[in-house]
């Protein structure tokens, strides 16, 4: 395969590959992403659908393996997976994730043959709906989609909270199959007779008229008033290290550590005081000790604290059957609220289909293995209606936005960002932070173990963030979302529904056999 394809056309797949990359955090070259798929489309025109697959392939391993390497520290360093297993691990998963832009490539090769719909229709439909599907097939892994890439484009991704992500990947997939189209096509179709070319010219009047009116709901959006009630929240950052959160040897230093920062974080008077994903170093209610020296200090502060936790729900087989989880505990030490996470991350926090993989059971010891929790639990603490996402859940918007149908008008996250090391991985975490905010009109409280922590408001401005790797406590008066839901929030992923029926329809158009087609 690789014989029969041009240099020219690997060069520029790989250069398509690496604009990807560079469009997320931390190097932040958002404006990238409006042509990053070009050098890709142009390989593909007229090249056999085998070849066309090989190509996207190859541009979709380059933009994973760019954005999510960090796979790697958590699997070698803590998941304690030897070195040539971890690196064969995120090759295949890069290699699986590489798959959706080979089957994007080959569907856009086939139809741009055959159907007289314009490249900036054709790209985003079929993006947004393989980024869709990639969301929630296999326990789904949403990473990296592209219309996170424009979170600091506050007045682009406003449409979010009517479209959701999918709507921000829509545009900027848009973006590049409109350039495509004024640049490559240019000559082709100013050729045809008027009857054929009218696809185009009204799909690009109708692209930029919608374009110019989602700009402006931005700019109106950002220039509204927020209506919500005010909250003094204080977020502690202990900075523990990974291989010392669950090392007895430590325990005492860690419950110190976080006791004598939310000190420092109740001298401004704060009403709600959040400590991370799994920070105290126990399992709540189970070690009745440390359960009640944390009831007492809470007690003594007289602040409402919600922190995270291991919890022991039940035992079977002389084992613990365990939840990650989230308590919010009373000014008077009391429990007030518990959630225990929905969406556990897979062989991270358990093992899918452990009976036809017995040997993976190694490789999860020093993680942890739970139980997944059922309700969607909103936590009232007056004003503040509080959903409380625990680490990788923050990143599907589908899960986040059920806390808000259900009256949230405060997302809370909780991770622990220490299993990612000093790479780009807490920034792209925080970043997807931001999407869920203008989502859902709610803001957005995050505390994480090394970081980042931070808040960002129901317009999507983050209004204060910590470095990573550092102690530290951070206190800001936040307005909670208001009554009135999005229509996301409301709704949900409608736009994408259209999107795949859309899609649908197109490639059903066009299945037939046509006289030419070549593997």
């Amino acid at each position: 395969m690789i014989n029969m394809v041009r240099k020219k056309d690997i060069i520029l797949s790989v250069i398509s590959g690496a604009l990807l990359v560079l469009i997320f955090p931390p190097f932040d070259f958002f404006p990238l992403a409006w042509v990053a798929l070009i050098p890709l489309l142009i390989v593909l025109v007229d090249k056999r659908l085998t070849t066309s697959f090989f190509l996207g392939t190859l541009a979709g391993f380059l933009y994973f393996i760019g954005t999510i390497y960090w796979v790697y520290n958590s699997m070698y360093f803590y998941g304690r997976i030897p070195a040539v297993f971890s690196v064969f691990i995120l090759m295949a998963l890069c290699l699986y994730l590489g798959l959706y832009v080979g089957i994007f490539s080959v569907l856009f090769n086939y139809l741009t043959r055959y159907s007289r719909f314009p490249s900036l229709f054709i790209v985003p439909v079929l993006w947004v709906t393989l980024e869709f599907l990639r969301t929630y097939a296999f326990t789904g892994f949403p990473w990296s989609v592209i219309g996170y890439s424009q979170y600091k484009f506050l007045t682009l991704i406003q449409i979010s909270d009517i479209t959701g992500v999918y709507g921000v990947s829509f545009f900027v997939a848009a973006l590049n199959g409109a350039f495509f189209d004024v640049l490559y096509w240019n000559k082709k179709f100013s050729r045809m007779p008027l009857f054929e070319r009218w696809p185009m010219t009204v799909g690009l009047s109708l692209f930029g008229l919608i374009l110019v009116v989602s700009l402006a709901y931005g700019m109106w959006r950002l220039g509204t008033d927020e209506h919500g009630q005010k909250m003094r929240v204080s977020v502690i950052q202990g900075n523990i290290e990974q291989d010392k959160k669950w090392d007895s040897n430590y325990q005492r230093n860690i419950l110190e550590t976080y006791k004598n920062l939310t000190v420092t974080a109740s001298k401004f008077s704060p009403d709600l005081i959040i400590w991370p994903e799994t920070a105290l170093p126990f399992s709540f209610g189970s070690d009745e000790l440390l359960t009640n020296e944390v009831k007492e200090f809470q007690k003594a502060t007289g602040i409402h604290l919600l922190s995270g936790s291991v919890l022991v729900k039940d035992s079977k087989d002389n084992k613990n059957i365990l939840s990650n989880s989230a308590v919010l505990l009373s000014p008077g030490g009391e429990v007030q609220s518990i959630y225990d996470k929905i969406h556990l991350v897979p062989y991270g926090e358990y093992v899918p289909l452990r009976k036809f993989s017995p040997f993976i059971e190694k490789l999860v010891i020093g993680i942890g293995d739970f139980t997944t929790g059922q309700e969607y639990t909103v936590m009232h603490m007056l004003p503040a209606k509080i959903s409380t996402l625990i680490c990788y859940e923050i990143i599907f918007p589908g899960l986040v936005r059920k806390f808000t149908e259900k009256g949230a008008n405060l997302i809370v996250s909780l991770t622990n960002d220490a299993w990612f090391g000093r790479s780009s991985a807490p920034y792209q975490h925080f970043s997807m932070s931001v999407l869920r905010a203008v989502e859902n009109r709610v803001p957005v409280v995050r505390s994480a173990n090394t970081g980042i922590s931070g808040f960002i408001d129901a317009k999507g401005n983050i209004k204060r963030k910590s470095k990573i790797f550092v102690q530290d406590v951070l206190t800001e008066e936040i307005r909670l979302g208001s009554f009135e839901k999005s229509f996301y929030a409301k709704y949900g992923d409608l736009f994408i529904f259209l999107c795949i029926i859309s899609c649908v329809l197109l490639i059903a158009n066009n299945i037939y056999p046509k006289r030419g087609t070549t593997l």
